[in-house]
């Protein structure tokens, strides 16, 4: 099972980032590490389906089996960084795809909105976003070992669960088609 998580942080060091890689160390899964500033802004020119950078990521998107979609939430929204790929990318990689969302906030009620600015854009991909979704405030995090505390982890591993979940029922569906 191919599942990719999607770091829509443009920090280098950014709590979103400490997600995406105890995501990484605890269940394998890839990251598409937004901060590496590789994707260019979206024109809509043709031109930029050709680049390398955009080839890799619809490839990468459409190769897994679940995207974990990872943000800051920035002025009651997600990242522009992730946004801007998302444009790269649509139903070709996303159709029925399982989706998961994880917001980091600043603590308090933050979160939420970037949570449903994601499940919106997902919807729009036709991406099949799943119910349960996360936002990790800063206290959730064990900064000295580059990861989430102990607490978090459980909430963490609950939502990677309810992904794989829909992965497998994803696949039985397409198995089911097929017979």
């Amino acid at each position: 099972m191919k599942i990719l998580a999607i770091n829509g942080s443009p920090r280098k060091s950014g709590r979103t980032g400490i997600a995406a890689r105890s995501l990484n160390r605890k269940y394998g899964v890839e990251i598409i590490d937004l901060s590496e500033g590789d994707i260019p802004l979206y024109n809509g020119e043709a031109y930029q389906a050709e680049l390398d950078n955009v080839k890799s990521l619809r490839e990468k998107v459409k190769e897994a089996d679940a995207v974990l979609l990872l943000s800051p939430e920035y002025h009651s929204g997600m990242s522009g960084a992730l946004k801007n790929a998302l444009d790269f990318l649509g139903s070709e990689q996303f159709h029925s795809k399982p989706v998961g969302l994880l917001a980091v906030a600043g603590g308090g009620k933050g979160g939420i909105n970037a949570l449903n600015n994601m499940r919106v854009v997902g919807r729009g991909v036709y991406a099949n976003v799943i119910p349960r979704q996360l936002v990790l405030d800063p206290h959730c995090f064990d900064y000295e070992n580059d990861t989430v505390n102990a607490e978090s982890a459980e909430l963490v591993d609950a939502l990677y669960k309810e992904l794989v979940m829909y992965v497998k029922m994803r696949e039985y569906l397409l198995q089911s088609e097929e017979a």
